[in-house]
């Protein structure tokens, strides 16, 4: 049988406002809207968690929020520090998933289904995504796990903030038939009310409709509200870049000092990096070692040679590669080891892997 999918739907915590939060202090704990300002016409792009207890909401007139609430601080966007951090998360995206479709600046899908990490547990890799995220940005996210991206999306709005929310395989159609149509992932108000008339409250409702009845109601979309009523979604995780690098990283618990220590770390994820490489049928030719100090400075050293990387060449070249940092001089925090430079794999065999897949996958 064919290996259900894992995927994985990542979302920021009202995001622009907690940037906002993390870079400025003084708004730590405040009501704080991202936008206009509360004498425009502008609309409230974002806000933090303590202003959403007034009722403010994204696309809300300022001067509602203001209303709402006087004493909320209004900041205008700072789209490029949100970019930046962005592709940060991305990065870290990168490290563990096959796949990455971002939908917007904050929030994405992951396919992590052929991903070696944590014996393949969906549930640990999403767990590290989330460590990761605040490790390195100082800003919480909330992930969905599933076997598909309607049930993912859906899960990644469970338990906000800072939540984890799984949907195993064998749990999907029972938790459709309880989700109230207004909690679907592409069904906005006016669906929701055209639904609603015909008696349509819940996904056990939805599954009620024949194919028919629903094409003739709602056209195309018919199709789509008949398989997510069975907690069927076949859409797969669509990247929008094709992947150029492949790589693990750990944070210490306690700085080390220790050369020989440093290599046999960098050794270990080394064997981690080339067997998620050859579940994807990759071969690379350039290696790079990143070290990050105690002061959080980083460096990365890199080596590209003539033929495919094994695991022999990475014993060679990761000493090499550490002595041209200042390990074992400085204390280190973090290392990394990332193989790129990939040939392309032969179409034929990179389909082959997913045939010979069973259906039992950790979650």
């Amino acid at each position: 049988m064919i290996r259900q999918r894992k995927i994985i739907h990542v979302d920021m915590d009202a995001f622009f406002a907690s940037v906002e939060q993390r870079d400025n202090p003084e708004y730590k704990g405040k009501p704080l809207i991202v936008g206009g300002q509360p004498d425009s016409r502008g609309v409230v792009a974002a806000c933090s968690y303590e202003a959403r207890k007034f009722g403010i909401h994204s696309a809300m007139p300022c001067s509602r929020a203001y209303r709402l609430c006087p004493q909320a601080i209004f900041v205008r966007p700072r789209f490029e520090a949100y970019r930046e951090v962005s592709n940060q998360i991305r990065a870290i995206f990168w490290r563990y998933a096959s796949e990455v479709e971002p939908l917007s600046l904050d929030e994405a899908y992951l396919d992590v289904s052929y991903t070696a990490d944590f014996n393949g547990s969906a549930t640990l890799i999403a767990k590290a995504i989330k460590r990761d995220i605040l490790s390195e940005t100082h800003l919480t996210a909330s992930a969905g796990v599933s076997y598909n991206k309607f049930l993912a999306k859906i899960a990644s709005d469970m338990d906000k903030p800072n939540g984890l929310y799984v949907i195993r395989p064998e749990q999907g159609e029972a938790f459709v038939a309880e989700l109230p149509v207004g909690k679907f992932h592409g069904i906005g108000p006016a669906t929701e009310a055209k639904m609603k008339q015909l008696g349509i409250e819940t996904g056990f409702d939805l599954r009620q409709k024949s194919l028919t009845e629903l094409t003739e109601r709602f056209g195309k979309s018919g199709q789509y509200y008949y398989n997510i009523a069975r907690g069927i979604d076949n859409r797969p995780v669509r990247s929008t870049r094709v992947r150029k690098s492949l790589g693990k990283e750990t944070t210490f618990a306690e700085d080390i000092l220790s050369v020989p220590e440093l290599t046999a770390k960098l050794r270990d994820l080394a064997g981690i990096v080339l067997e998620s490489l050859a579940k994807q049928n990759l071969k690379a030719r350039t290696v790079t070692v990143k070290v990050k100090y105690a002061d959080f400075q980083q460096v990365t050293r890199a080596q590209t040679i003539e033929h495919s990387i094994a695991l022999t060449d990475l014993k060679e070249w990761i000493p090499l590669l550490l002595s041209r940092t200042e390990a074992g001089h400085k204390p280190v925090r973090l290392v990394g080891l990332s193989l790129s430079g990939f040939d392309m794999p032969v179409a034929e065999e990179k389909q082959q892997p997913q045939l010979d897949l069973v259906l039992n996958d950790v979650f």
